[in-house]
């Protein structure tokens, strides 16, 4: 029985290998090339999974005793051929022309309706710098009215605490209650 899964691993890194290399081509190529290298890594991938399901039936004949192990290179050779499958959808849609033009909506007048979008968010964005600007502009203002006010409101008390009228209020203000103060 383990001589069958141990052919079936051969066989298996053997393809993984060979994924692994056209996976690696896929995005350099265009058009038919590339539509032609990606039905034969799909075909390939199926066959690996294939390959997977054999060996994971030659897992269950195997006795319980030494099955553990067995178990353990499954797991990791289906976390492979995850990142195999993961690598290969990168790679169909990494540098590729096509796509890119598909999801950016390209269709031939992409240069004069680039020019056109830019003009139109350079536009937008001079509005909005012109708020930002405006609001600066005022939040300054308020800001020093705040600050003269501030100045203003100081002078105020020092004043009215060094007159003679506010020394003789804060005196009183600050004996105890029932006393009586005469005011001179």
């Amino acid at each position: 029985m383990s001589s069958d899964f141990e052919s079936y691993e051969q066989d298996f890194a053997v393809l993984t290998a060979e994924i692994t290399g056209r996976i690696g081509k896929v995005p350099k190529l265009v058009g038919d090339e590339k539509k032609q290298m990606v039905a034969n890594v799909e075909r390939q991938l199926e066959e690996a999974r294939e390959l997977l399901e054999q060996m994971e039936l030659e897992v269950r004949e195997i006795p319980p005793q030494s099955r553990g192990m067995y178990s353990s290179r499954m797991r990791s050779y289906k976390q492979e051929m995850g990142k195999l499958e993961a690598d290969f959808k990168r790679s169909r849609i990494a540098y590729s022309d096509e796509v890119r033009n598909e999801l950016l909506g390209d269709d031939g007048n992409s240069s004069e309706n680039q020019l056109i979008k830019l003009r139109e968010e350079r536009a937008h964005l001079l509005d909005n710098t012109e708020r930002l600007e405006r609001s600066s502009r005022r939040l300054e203002a308020g800001y020093q009215i705040a600050v003269e006010t501030g100045h203003t409101d100081f002078f105020t008390a020092t004043t009215f605490l060094t007159s003679p009228v506010s020394c003789w209020t804060l005196s009183v203000l600050a004996l105890p209650k029932g006393v009586a103060v005469e005011q001179r």
